[in-house]
């Protein structure tokens, strides 16, 4: 039997090894003015999850942006990095018009939106790969807009609305649930017709399930009568 290896990249081969899932739960960005930074995020509409002081100093304050599994750290003897130096921090959204306006309702300075000609030009302000406006074509992955915490942290606005396979839907809004129902509804219409006896419920359920894992609507269809099936 193969054990699996930290060093050499080998994959395991144990066919009882579980995957653990891992979720990403928080970020630390560095900030000089702990109180001047809560102000700043309560100001983007973020939810405040905690400030926990305690009297070694150590100091915690959490945001959470709208709709993320994720979550932003900074205090006082949370990190060692020069404040400001966080940069290039990802927000998806699916209407960035609408994000950068959101933003710029609150008091927040935003860049115009903008879309890239050369890899990487949406992390260097002064690229020529840079192009005002979004995408021509409206691509997913390829229009952004960026804006900035009073430490001069960059955060990264980037409109996905429709992902790479393989790499799951993330954080559904109502819009894209919406749109994910209506392709859940288009499939078990064509399953339906031949199906076994069984609750829409729980056809859905195991479509909706795999493609948040990042399978096709196709993969995804075919799980879903699988678990219909192996149920009866």
């Amino acid at each position: 039997m193969a054990t699996p290896s930290a060093t050499n990249n080998e994959p395991v081969s144990d066919a009882s090894a579980a995957r653990v899932e891992m979720k990403f739960e928080a970020i630390v960005i560095p900030v000089a003015d702990v109180d001047r930074s809560k102000v700043f995020y309560a100001k983007l509409g973020w939810r405040l999850d905690a400030d926990f002081p305690f009297d070694n100093g150590f100091r915690v304050v959490q945001f959470t942006p709208p709709g993320s599994g994720c979550s932003v750290q900074f205090g006082t003897k949370i990190t060692t990095a020069a404040p400001g130096s966080a940069q290039g921090l990802y927000l998806i959204v699916s209407n960035l018009e609408a994000a950068r306006k959101e933003l710029v309702a609150r008091g927040v300075e935003a860049s115009e939106v903008f879309h890239t000609l050369k890899p990487g030009a949406q992390f260097r302000p002064e690229s020529e790969g840079r192009v005002s406006g979004p995408d021509p074509a409206h691509r997913s992955y390829f229009s952004f807009a960026t804006f900035s915490d009073p430490d001069g942290n960059t955060w990264l606005l980037q409109e996905i609305t429709t992902r790479l396979p393989g790499r799951g839907l993330g954080n559904l809004d109502v819009s894209a649930l919406t749109e994910l129902l209506i392709e859940t509804e288009q499939h078990h219409g064509e399953y339906e017709p031949t199906a076994p006896k069984h609750h829409w419920s729980g056809w859905y359920a195991a479509y909706i399930v795999a493609r948040q894992d990042g399978k096709t609507p196709e993969e995804a269809a075919k799980l879903a009568k699988l678990h219909i099936e192996g149920a009866q």
